[in-house]
């Protein structure tokens, strides 16, 4: 990606191939945890309740010249469908803009569209293990980097254990990547989360993940760490923030996350 004496037309070339390499590269498999956390918890919201989240993230990617920022804002409802299972719809939007000196290209748009559902099969004291199969729709624009262009569908098992204030929650996923992209179409991943309750209104929250990289050239699989923190603002209503580092060159360099939980 140098090109500091490239023509015009190579710039934009290049910049065009950062956005498409920069959606690859930060997609995460479909997963909708307590924001900012990446990995889910096995807790369910309960019969006939509704959950919204809405979200938003500001990543931020320099290789070679080129710096890549995308910006998405995600939406998610979650209905409890019975005591241990609920339904969990997600409607992201991004803006992703790559830059040289003298070069920019944008692209916006809806993502691709996930649907999920999360199921409690066991509970016993403090231990809760559950399910969550997925789907992910081609709502996104393909070429312009907004999505995979096929359906694809992923299956998640989650383990929780409360050990009051601290809870630790761990993740271990498979996505089939079905795509037009010639991305990597058997994508794994595992996480593990710790949350510790400073007070009875704020909770503290670390995360560290890695993930198949999509790209079939690529010898490196992006991992991250992320702290952050999650205030409720009343009883049913929160406010959340955090930094996701990038542990290595395959994942972007930091990102910032900030978000709603409304529960009804």
């Amino acid at each position: 990606m140098k090109f500091p004496h490239s023509s015009p037309l190579s710039r934009i070339y290049t910049l065009s191939a950062a956005i498409a390499c920069y959606s690859v590269l930060s997609a995460p498999v479909p997963a909708f945890a307590s924001h900012p956390l990446i990995t889910d918890d096995a807790g369910t919201i309960g019969a006939g309740k509704y959950q919204l989240e809405v979200n938003g993230e500001v990543g931020h990617e320099k290789e070679e010249g080129v710096t890549t920022q995308t910006t998405e804002g995600a939406v998610s409802l979650s209905y409890g469908l019975s005591e241990s299972m609920d339904l969990v719809i997600g409607l992201p939007y991004q803006h992703i803009r790559a830059t040289d000196d003298t070069t920019v290209i944008s692209d916006h748009g809806l993502a691709d569209t996930s649907l999920e559902v999360k199921w409690r099969l066991y509970e016993h004291d403090d231990l809760s293990l559950a399910i969550k199969p997925g789907l992910t729709l081609p709502t996104g624009d393909d070429e312009a980097g907004l999505g995979v262009g096929k359906a694809s569908y992923n299956l998640f098992s989650i383990i929780s254990k409360d050990m009051k204030p601290w809870a630790f929650h761990l993740n271990l996923g498979y996505l089939k990547n079905e795509n037009t992209l010639d991305e990597e179409e058997d994508v794994w991943h595992a996480s593990i989360a710790s949350t510790f309750a400073v007070t009875d209104s704020l909770t503290a929250v670390t995360n560290l993940g890695v993930e198949s990289n999509t790209d079939e050239l690529a010898g490196t699989d992006p991992a991250f760490f992320l702290a952050g923190l999650i205030y409720t603002l009343s009883e049913g209503f929160d406010l959340d923030c955090g930094i996701k580092y990038g542990l290595n060159s395959a994942e972007t360099d930091y990102t910032v996350l900030a978000g709603i939980t409304w529960r009804l």
